[in-house]
């Protein structure tokens, strides 16, 4: 399929997918004339990156976790020591944005009140 039926397909758009490409997540065959050639299984594979980037996973994170992802029976301690590691990186930015939100409040709350 060509690479706007994979975007229809996937919801992933054009731009997304040439990114994906270029990061090596997904493979492309070229036509005689040059043209982006993607064989049906990519559709499984664009949605588990989307999935992962759902997650809060960056594409270097997804480019080392998604050979264990795509195939189950490959699988080990590592891919779950990479996913914790994801996990408690993306708690250390949610409570460093919280820190931040909360010294923002008192600013506000030490402002003059809003007109209005």
């Amino acid at each position: 399929m060509r690479v706007g039926e994979l975007s229809q397909r996937t919801g992933a758009s054009v731009r997304s997918l040439r990114y994906y490409e270029e990061r090596g997540l997904i493979e492309a065959d070229r036509s005689t004339s040059g043209q982006r050639q993607y064989d049906a299984a990519v559709v499984d594979r664009v949605l588990l990156i989307r999935q992962l980037l759902t997650a809060g996973l960056g594409t270097a994170a997804i480019v080392d976790v998604l050979p264990c992802m795509a195939e189950p029976a490959s699988q080990t301690s590592l891919l779950t020591a990479r996913l914790v590691a994801e996990r408690d990186r993306l708690t250390d930015e949610i409570a460093q944005r919280v820190a931040t939100r909360d010294a923002l409040e008192q600013i506000i709350g030490a402002a003059p009140p809003l007109q209005g």
